[in-house]
């Protein structure tokens, strides 16, 4: 492999020139960068950019943690983050977990080891606590709610979200509410529990544990839900779920059970998905592009120099109303 001193003797310029044309420096002739880049294709150079890493201290990459690249939830953040990437002219290092604690520490390693600059977390299985002791080798963002530690954060307000949904199917004469989640022990999930709880009890109701529905992610779980319900012998009549793609999904199904929605039973869906608009589905928009932005500009904000301090940001929601309800 050729060494830079050769490219220079080929190009009959100096040492200094191509460093400045392989940096991308602007203040260099047409004429000399021609003649390096004429170099380079003859020799077949290629640089080693691990060792231009070691140089700077820099990988010009970002981790992501995510559990599903494949779910539409995860692929909005994505979208957001991937957006920034490209503007800033950054790599991305997806890593998918599958909520494997384990396979998240190998993430939090490869930060540990200088293998990216900084990491955004869109959902976790370890505990705050676990990956605040990472935080020292580079900024980190969390997708949640997260204050009194060395992390970043972007979120929206879930007790809230629920809250506001929960008070319009109220409003709309619905006493017999549930909902459903994917993991019960998730830090959205235990503030939309809390939200259930609470507001059903200062409104006069009742929140019933055998209608808090959990493990629902996509359309096939959404179609489940409708034959769990069916074997109800007291079935709720209005149901918030925590995803277009389940809701999408329980709609379809009940339309081929002869149950209508919103007559049957009223539904809230979440992120304001695509399918939410194609069926009239009454939803929460919970700025998941947004939120994949803010979560990369802090990092790379961080990286920069720009700010050495955690950031907590809070997006607001918006409560989309169709025909579902």
């Amino acid at each position: 492999m050729p060494n830079i001193k050769q490219i220079a003797e080929a190009a009959g310029v100096s040492v200094t020139t191509v460093s400045r044309v392989l940096n991308g420096h602007p203040y260099v002739s047409s004429a000399k960068r021609e003649a390096v880049e004429e170099a380079i294709r003859r020799l077949n150079y290629s640089r080693n950019m691990n060792a231009v890493h070691l140089i700077k201290g820099m990988t010009q990459t970002i981790g992501v943690i995510l559990p599903n690249i494949n779910h539409y939830y995860f692929a909005r953040i994505m979208e957001g983050v991937a957006k920034q990437a490209l503007k800033n002219n950054y790599q991305l290092m997806l890593c998918q977990t599958g909520y494997r604690p384990n396979e998240e520490r190998k993430v939090l390693e490869m930060l540990r080891n200088k293998q990216m600059d900084g990491l955004i977390i869109c959902s976790r299985a370890l505990s705050l606590r676990d990956i605040e002791v990472f935080a020292d080798y580079g900024p980190i963002a969390l997708c949640e709610r997260v204050s009194g530690r060395n992390l970043s954060s972007v979120y929206i307000d879930h007790y809230a979200s629920f809250q506001t949904a929960i008070r319009y199917l109220w409003e709309k004469g619905k006493r017999r509410i549930a909902f459903t989640i994917y993991r019960r022990n998730s830090p959205s999930s235990r503030s939309r529990l809390k939200a259930y709880t609470d507001t059903l009890a200062a409104l006069g109701g009742q929140a019933r544990e055998d209608w808090v529905l959990d493990g629902y992610l996509d359309w096939e779980d959404g179609a489940a839900l409708v034959d769990r319900l069916l074997a109800m012998n007291e079935r709720p009549d209005a149901l918030l779920i925590t995803g277009d793609q389940v809701a999408a999904g329980f709609i379809l199904s009940a339309r081929l059970h002869g149950i209508e929605v919103p007559g049957d039973f009223a539904v809230i869906g979440f992120d304001n998905q695509p399918i939410s608009s194609l069926l009239g589905i009454t939803t929460i928009d919970n700025r998941l592009s947004e939120i994949g932005e803010r979560a990369f500009s802090i990092v790379h904000a961080q990286i920069s120099g720009g700010e050495g301090h955690p950031v907590s940001e809070e997006l607001s929601f918006q409560f989309i109303e169709r025909s579902s309800v």
